[in-house]
């Protein structure tokens, strides 16, 4: 009998320090020659996106902990303060590291193609000088409010996020005393200002600078000693009380005013920065040594996404490959014709959205149909789902909607979302308490010659069409009665009371999916016992569930060939001796998001495929309401397998888990050139129906792809 602990701290890796990994791999696409450069220095941007998130959620949410004595350790061992002091290293590290790319490789490349961005003003010849002073004069000083600080003007409230300059002033009237002052950069202004330059070049300046260089015309009455941008991050994971809450809205949004002014996490400012300056912020700030980040280079790094997007350097770029036709759905063709012929799959960004957008639209004002039910966690900011949804209400039709509320800063844009479609006559459900929704569902039951029919849509991602055409996701549409029975029951637990005795084919968290995942790992370890090939390949954005992670220890030990493909956090190790020697752990980083989560379970020659939205994390597992769904037809089960297979083949964007926690790419030496996101597009593309030997759904392959 295997008495192993497969729960010992040993074993696992610390949730946070593998999303620093993460964020890493993120970061060697903008340090990889073989991509286009602005594709590169997007990836930059998103490193640093990714570390704003991380810090005001999960180093936040660390920070509470220690403040309120927490003690507990995690699966690998670390208390909070622990994990807070293994953070502050790595995180140094990473951003040390996003700078010397910025500084010493991004930054002479962009030069070298004509692109300038002036970090500071002192670099800028006499022509652009005039130029940002006579834009600081007319675009840009009206809309300053510098604010001093003295006896009678205390330290003002500085929002989460925004950039600010601080200065320290010497009084001429005041015998050269020192004072300090601050001034936000205003985010209703452009950062990246277009400035003159040389003939077939295109130039920048961050409009801190310019305002940095004309700082002393807001405190004429003083001498402007220095000046240095700086930006500070804060507490802003939202701890909600649902059970008191009489109003879960009203809370919410009186949550999300507080978000600007909780706890100073994380302190940005300027290498270099006064002494004294530094330590009149520290103090005013309430921030820690180890929470002072210095910068050598421009503060908040997202705003290069600004010129990955300038024009006229095409080639700087990959051209986006053109989301293909479905090919099941012929043109021209009634969505609810094709699903009734077959069960279709979907694997976006590769094949388009819009029949996702159909669905709703099409059940919108089609007569025959009488009810629409969905949930909705994140949508786009002018949504056509959200738009089809009103106009099935103001048709007379049942809608009934899920918006979760609680969509991590998302929750503005679900309020407006649900608001709107409670004044167009939609039943709103606001989530559940205790819960989050993250399922992704939607559900149009119809009246037809032969009765009520009720047909599905079921996905692993959200009824987004933006991020659609940005991450790799998979769907399935069916009018199978059996997942329509359970459809219908999903939307009565979520909307009453009601829970059916038995359930058909979806499986759901929090109730019975982590039973279910475990049932089906043991049943690899039982089946390779009796001499059967145990093999289980899982998709997913992160794995640091302890339950699941002990019981894939065990069905290695026993001899279950295991195949995880995560994108991001991986607490579980490899090549542990006689306990995850049968388990390779490979990350994809490529030019779309991988998101879609798809888990293959090789059941002694009768394979079993699923998909859904959960990922193997406790959240998903025991606090969100999520669906996994079986892929029932065997040319759909194919393709499934299909895309899993292609990744395990990837020697382009794939990086393999080594048995010290670090990730790899693969020796290319004597194996195939695999890029999974390409071979996708290539086949979404040679699936297309030709006609007259024209290809009707056209597209470039780029050489290299797409991320994130």
């Amino acid at each position: 009998m295997d008495k192993k602990d497969y729960k010992n701290p040993i074993y696992y890796d610390n949730r946070e320090l593998s999303w620093i990994k993460f964020d890493k791999r993120v970061l060697e696409e903008a340090r990889d020659k073989n991509i286009p450069l602005l594709e590169r220095l997007k990836f930059l941007s998103i490193t640093s996106s990714n570390l704003d998130e991380f810090f005001m959620v999960r180093v936040a949410s660390l920070k509470d902990m220690v403040h309120a004595k927490y003690k507990k350790c995690d699966i690998a061992g670390m208390t909070a303060k622990e994990q807070l002091e293994a953070i502050n290293i790595q995180a140094k590290g990473l951003v040390e590291c996003q700078y010397n790319t910025y500084n010493r490789s991004l930054l002479p490349m962009l030069n070298k193609e004509g692109i300038y961005i002036y970090n500071k003003h002192e670099e800028l010849n006499e022509e652009q000088k005039k130029y940002v002073d006579k834009y600081f004069e007319e675009s840009v000083y009206p809309v300053l409010t510098p604010m001093a600080v003295d006896a009678s003007r205390p330290f003002p409230l500085i929002r989460n996020k925004t950039l600010n300059i601080a200065a320290l002033l010497s009084g001429k009237q005041t015998n050269k005393e020192i004072m300090f002052a601050t001034v936000q950069v205003p985010g209703v202004l452009s950062r990246l200002v277009p400035i003159p330059g040389e003939e077939n070049t295109t130039c920048f300046i961050l409009l801190e600078q310019i305002i940095e260089r004309n700082i002393q015309k807001l405190f004429s009455n003083n001498e402007v000693l220095c000046a240095y941008p700086y930006r500070i991050m804060r507490n802003a994971d939202l701890t909600i009380d649902e059970d008191e809450a009489s109003d879960l809205l009203k809370e919410i949004q009186n949550k999300l005013k507080m978000r600007q002014w909780g706890e100073v996490i994380r302190l940005e400012i300027e290498d270099g920065v006064d002494k004294k300056l530094l330590k009149f912020l520290k103090t005013e700030l309430r921030v820690a040594d180890d929470d002072i980040f210095k910068i050598a280079g421009p503060i908040d790094l997202t705003v290069m996404m600004k010129v990955f997007g300038v024009n006229g350097y095409d080639h700087l770029r990959y051209k986006q490959p053109v989301p293909q036709r479905v090919p099941e759905i012929n043109e021209d063709e009634d969505i609810f014709t094709a699903i009734r012929r077959q069960d279709i799959f979907l694997h976006h960004p590769y094949e388009t959205f819009e029949p996702v957008v159909d669905f709703i639209r099409q059940a919108a004002n089609d007569p025959d149909v009488l009810a629409i039910k969905q949930t909705l966690y994140r949508v786009s900011g002018n949504s056509p789902i959200i738009s089809s949804l009103e106009q099935a209400a103001e048709n007379g039709k049942q809608v009934t909607v899920l918006v979760e509320l609680k969509a991590r800063f998302d929750e503005e844009h679900n309020i407006v979302w649900a608001q709107k479609l409670e004044k167009a006559g939609c039943h709103v459900i606001y989530g559940l308490v205790g819960l989050k929704t993250h399922s992704k569902i939607a559900l149009v039951v119809r009246r037809e010659e032969d009765g009520i029919r009720r047909y599905v849509h079921l996905g692993t991602g959200n009824y987004n069409d933006s991020t659609a055409k940005l991450y790799t996701d998979c769907g399935i549409f069916t009018c199978k009665e059996s997942i329509g029975e359970d459809a219908t029951a999903v939307f009565n637990m979520l909307s009453g009371y009601s829970e059916p005795s038995s359930w058909n084919e979806l499986i759901l968290a929090p109730y019975w999916l982590r039973d279910k995942f475990l049932y089906l790992i043991d049943r690899e370890i039982k089946n390779v016992k009796e001499g059967h090939d145990g093999h289980i390949i899982a998709k997913m954005n992160s794995l640091c569930d302890q339950g699941i992670i002990a019981a894939l220890y065990k069905a290695s030990a026993a001899g279950v060939k295991i195949d995880l493909i995560v994108r991001g956090i991986c607490c579980l190790k490899v090549g542990i001796p006689q306990v995850s020697e049968n388990i390779t752990v490979r990350s994809i980083v490529g030019n779309f998001l991988e998101h879609s989560r798809i888990f293959y379970f090789e059941n002694a020659g009768n394979y079993e495929v699923y998909m859904g939205s959960a990922d193997w994390m406790p959240r998903n597992l025991d606090k969100r309401v999520e669906i996994v769904f079986p892929v029932l037809e065997d040319d759909l089960k194919e393709k499934a397998l299909h895309i899993l297979k292609v990744e395990l083949e990837d020697t382009v964007k794939a990086r393999v888990m080594d048995t010290d926690g670090t990730y790899a790419k693969l020796d290319k030496r004597g194996k195939a050139v695999v890029n999974s996101q390409e071979v996708f597009c290539m086949e979404a593309k040679d699936a297309v129906p030709k006609e007259n030997g024209a290809d009707r759904g056209r597209v470039f392959i780029p050489a290299e792809p797409l991320e994130q």
